[in-house]
């Protein structure tokens, strides 16, 4: 079984890479897909199904990091089955790309890893498209780099913005970095509740500020996206990982909406390009 994934470069119409944190157990997995997939297929919106199989950079090492590569891929196989959409996850290491590549339609690059070139190379390779996270300590125009890598080994990229740290557990959205990005040619992802996290902000773990969500991904609606990346659990406070910074469930469906609202808004005003001259014969 096979999903088209022409949809995250079409650039016409916003998608949405959405699910839990890590993969806490298939019965979690199937319910926020669910549900996610209902909203989107009432919306109109193209879907791609989110977990991780592995948290590789929790703040303590005895955090919660999920079932492992092996145990991991098989459940999102059965999850991306009973679905029936495309699904993303995390590839940490190079000899992991081809793995995961049979099983899932999108690797991702975690923002830590961003300028892993080995890494960066051997997911383009699998064929399948590739969303590098935008390091916490890189440029935006740097990205640029990352772009060149994967379009070198004959893969399609596209850039994923999650803030900027300048330390002391805090995390910066510069949404000038949006349309600089977006320049680069390739499909731009805001990542709303990555972008309100608070590193290390609990000592032993990271904390978040989820009340800043929605606002920040209408600011990122508003300056002009192609997709967007939520975290979303049944009860951010038992998540496993990332709870502080997840959107409740719950409340997804009205978050996403007025998100969607303010997207439509500026694709509606956007400046179009002006239209070219037939050439006289």
């Amino acid at each position: 079984m096979t999903f088209a994934t022409d949809f995250l470069f079409d650039r016409r119409q916003p998608f949405l890479i959405a699910g839990p944190c890590a993969l806490e157990s298939e019965g979690l997995a199937l319910e926020v897909g669910q549900e996610l997939k209902r909203l989107c297929k009432r919306l109109g919106v193209p879907y791609v199904f989110k977990a991780s199989f592995d948290k590789a950079n929790r703040s303590s090492g005895s955090s919660y990091r999920g079932p492992g590569l092996a145990a991991g891929l098989k459940s999102l196989g059965r999850v991306r089955a009973k679905l029936g959409v495309p699904v993303v996850t995390d590839v940490h290491e190079s000899q992991q790309a081809e793995a995961v590549a049979a099983v899932v339609d999108l690797l991702q690059i975690p923002a830590f890893l961003c300028r892993q070139t080995d890494l960066l190379l051997a997911c383009a390779r699998t064929g399948k498209p590739v969303n590098v996270k935008k390091g916490q300590f890189v440029a935006p125009a740097n990205m640029a780099e990352a772009v060149k890598k994967i379009h070198g080994a004959g893969g399609k990229a596209l850039l994923c913005e999650r803030g900027a740290s300048f330390g002391y557990n805090n995390l910066i959205v510069d949404y000038t970095g949006l349309p600089q990005m977006r320049a680069l040619g390739v499909p731009v992802v805001f990542d709303a509740t990555h972008s309100v996290q608070l590193p290390g902000g609990l000592g032993h773990a990271s904390g978040g500020r989820a009340e800043y969500v929605e606002s920040l991904a209408c600011a990122a609606a508003a300056v002009g996206v192609d997709g967007y990346f939520f975290e979303t659990h049944p009860n951010p406070a038992k998540a496993l990982s990332d709870g502080p910074n997840m959107v409740p469930l719950k409340d997804f469906a009205r978050v996403f909406q007025r998100v969607l609202a303010h997207d439509a808004l500026t694709r509606k005003t956007a400046p179009k390009a002006p239209a070219k001259k037939a050439k006289r014969k």
